[in-house]
């Protein structure tokens, strides 16, 4: 099979290999598509907190078909059209997993869609709800929301009856956006302004997948009792909050790390992504690449020059 491997930290390259051998309670998926994220590109970099000894094949998001069943594997039957979350080994044309990981696709969503919804969707639910405490009416300003959490952020919380400014950095990630259901999307500059100014003083939560410059005016740009949502630092940019601004109109800044809490929570996270099937049935389509692609993607990935989601089709 083909696959994509990091052999040493910072390149990968794409390559035949020996296809993976399903053991006990395991199940071999044909990968259709397979979803690229900014932590596959943190790994393949050796950038992110978790290092995987090498060599590695990335690739964490996967929508495939169940292709074979290991012994005393409990698992959906051969030709079952399934999502798989792994930790590696998703950018190969076969994959692996776990027959206890695997969740049935929905006949409305198609492989690349599958492929690209359960991290960005459910890092969304879990920040806008279980964090966040978002209820209905309330404001929520995305940063960085032509990016895959960003657009995802945006369908989740206007499912969740939320008004959305959407905050990005070109044109083209703005009106992709506004087509997401945001009411209004700005540029970076002045962000406190046209914050306050849309939501009339302030708006209720911000969510913050970058970090960086815009951190600061983000958090002013919150009214009394607001919440500011850590989510990541795709600036490449860990910012320093200033405390008296937390202090001064009796506002909350959470952590969220979906990622931690779903390894810990399975049964509470399968509900979750159960619930967001039903709740988000039209995710923003991704772009799609060949696997040969996956070089440049993951490169344009790390330096923030891609906009939306990518999906790569073995």
């Amino acid at each position: 099979m083909r696959a994509v491997v990091c052999e040493a930290f910072g390149s990968v390259v794409v390559r035949e290999q020996a296809p993976p051998e399903p053991g006990p309670g395991q199940v071999l998926v044909d990968v259709a598509a397979a979803g690229v994220n900014y932590v596959d590109a943190l790994l393949v970099h050796g950038r992110y907190q978790i290092k995987p000894p090498l060599p590695y094949v990335p690739g964490t998001e996967v929508a495939g078909t169940v292709a074979a069943l290991g012994p005393d594997a409990d698992g959906p039957p051969v030709g079952t059209r399934v999502l798989v979350n792994c930790f590696g080994g998703g950018f190969a044309s076969q994959v692996a997993v776990p027959a206890a990981t695997l969740v049935p696709i929905p006949d409305h969503l198609d492989a690349p869609r599958a492929a690209t919804f359960t991290q960005s969707h459910c890092t969304a639910l879990f920040a806008l709800r279980d964090r966040g405490g978002l209820a209905p009416g309330e404001t929520v300003m995305v940063l960085g929301a032509g990016g895959g959490v960003g657009l995802a952020t945006i369908k989740v919380a206007t499912s969740l009856g939320a008004r959305v400014l959407a905050v990005a950095s070109t044109p083209a990630k703005r009106e992709l956006a506004l087509a997401a259901g945001a009411e209004t999307a700005v540029g970076p500059a002045d962000v406190k302004t046209s914050a306050r100014e849309w939501s009339r003083g302030g708006v209720d939560l911000v969510v913050d997948p970058v970090g960086g410059a815009l951190a600061d005016p983000s958090l002013r740009a919150l009214r009394e009792g607001g919440r500011y949502l850590v989510i990541g630092f795709a600036s490449g940019e860990i910012p320093s909050l200033r405390l008296n601004q937390v202090l001064l109109r009796n506002r909350t800044v959470v952590g969220v790390d979906w990622g931690a809490w779903s390894l810990t929570h399975q049964a509470e996270q399968r509900a979750l992504l159960d619930e967001l099937l039903g709740m988000v049935t039209d995710p923003v389509a991704p772009r799609t690449h060949p696997l040969d692609a996956a070089p440049a993607v993951l490169d344009d990935l790390l330096h923030r020059r891609t906009t939306g989601k990518i999906a790569l089709i073995p």
